[in-house]
């Protein structure tokens, strides 16, 4: 009977001397895999970094067989391979920088991340086996609802995207944990302009001098946040989603958002890449905002994106506007997505018509109506007024609703 693969593994490979004691050839990681040795080109003291050679080329060698097969012979690291494979390409493509792929985004970070915690538990199992018990132990195993919930999505979409390439046709269905309360936190106008200035004025501090006893930081002349002001005066004025917002750019180009700042549109879908189910319609700027835009525009006509740093564009603005918030002192639950949650609430709360409304900030009636309809000072007034409201019925119905009710008292009245 033949012996059993071993498959890819690391060995280190010792180090080689010549006829005189010399070392000729260092000890090295090499990759053994059925016979067939792979170099990875790291010293004996780069664990790590051989650990990662031969994680890569498992995945290089690896290849799940795409074809009709039975949901109890699928593992599921092979739907979970085939969705990551297409799905990467769709993150790749929204998120593309002056025509380079921005591959450090922290949502192609999130992704990645959310797949391996997946494979790390489903990865050996097969379709078959996906049902209710599983799905909750998984939820148990991860201790944390929301985030079980979000990774039991992308698990749910990966065997949709696999039944609907036809490489499998039984029914799967994914048991989700409850879903949370929406946030419901805004800021007001004075908790706005308190962050804004905030941005602004806020100045990096640094030791003044490198003595390890010395603990005094003094204020210097670098700025770090300021970009974080026109990315707040966007999100406000307009209710953009954060990628659309860094990508805004007064000249148009494939990857970026368009402005035009002569018409005064705002083009929120970026240029070349395909549409998704986050809507991004093209809206008109607010004159207020139109007018921050042209602004900024004559002050730096050669800026490719309105909200730069250090001269090159934002991907991401999430750790500098948490810093952002705690230098403000407005509390917890509060990122770069509540700037969308505020502009949604300002519209009801000015009575703007609701079907505009939902039209501008690029979401759904019912999504508006659900989430913000409360804000709007025409909310239920109807029925508030018509419960307070006197009976204005004819003297004879009142008498025969007093008989009806002089029926049914109890005798000892």
């Amino acid at each position: 009977m033949p012996r059993r693969s071993k498959g890819a593994r690391l060995q280190l490979k010792a180090a080689r001397r010549d006829e005189r004691g010399r070392i000729t050839h260092r000890a090295t990681w090499i990759i053994r895999d059925n016979g067939r040795d792979v170099s990875t080109g790291c010293a004996a003291d780069e664990v790590a970094a051989a650990e990662k050679k031969l994680k890569e080329y498992i995945a290089s060698k690896y290849t799940p067989k795409r074809r009709v097969r039975h949901i109890d012979d699928i593992p599921i690291a092979d739907v979970l391979s085939i969705y990551t494979d297409a799905q990467l390409q769709k993150l790749r493509d929204r998120f593309v920088v002056d025509g380079e792929v921005e591959d450090t985004v922290p949502a192609i970070r999130k992704f990645k991340k959310r797949i391996e915690r997946l494979n790390d538990w489903w990865g050996a199992k097969t379709l078959g086996e996906v049902n209710g018990e599983e799905c909750r132990a998984y939820r148990k195993k991860r201790c944390n609802r929301g985030g079980a919930r979000r990774d039991l999505e992308d698990l749910r979409a990966a065997i949709g995207y696999h039944a609907s390439e036809g490489f499998h046709r039984e029914i799967v269905k994914v048991s989700l944990p409850e879903k949370g309360q929406p946030r419901d936190r805004w800021l007001t106008r004075s908790e706005a302009a308190k962050l804004i200035w905030t941005c602004w004025r806020y100045r990096e501090r640094q030791k003044a001098s490198r003595r390890s006893g010395d603990e005094v930081k003094a204020p210097t002349a670098k700025r770090p946040l300021r970009h974080l002001s026109r990315f707040i005066l966007i999100g406000i004025y307009s209710g953009t989603r954060a990628g659309a917002i860094a990508s805004a750019s007064p000249m148009p180009a494939v990857g970026r958002s368009y402005v035009d700042l002569e018409r005064g549109r705002y083009y929120r879908q970026k240029r070349g890449v395909a549409k998704t189910n986050k809507r991004q319609p093209t809206v008109p700027i607010p004159s207020r905002l139109l007018a921050h835009l042209r602004r900024w525009h004559r002050i730096d006509p050669e800026a490719k994106h309105f909200v730069e740093f250090n001269g090159k564009p934002v991907a991401s603005v999430k750790t500098a506007f948490k810093s952002a918030v705690r230098f403000a002192e407005l509390g917890p639950g509060i990122s770069p997505h509540t700037l969308r949650h505020t502009a949604a609430t300002w519209l009801m709360q000015r009575g703007a018509d609701p079907w505009q409304a939902a039209g501008y900030l690029g979401m759904s009636l019912e999504v508006l109506l659900n989430t913000y309809g409360h804000h709007h000072p025409d909310y239920l007034s109807d029925a508030v007024e018509k419960i307070a409201k006197r009976d204005s019925a004819p003297r004879q119905a009142v008498t025969a609703a007093g008989s009806v009710i002089a029926l049914h008292r109890p005798k000892s009245e």
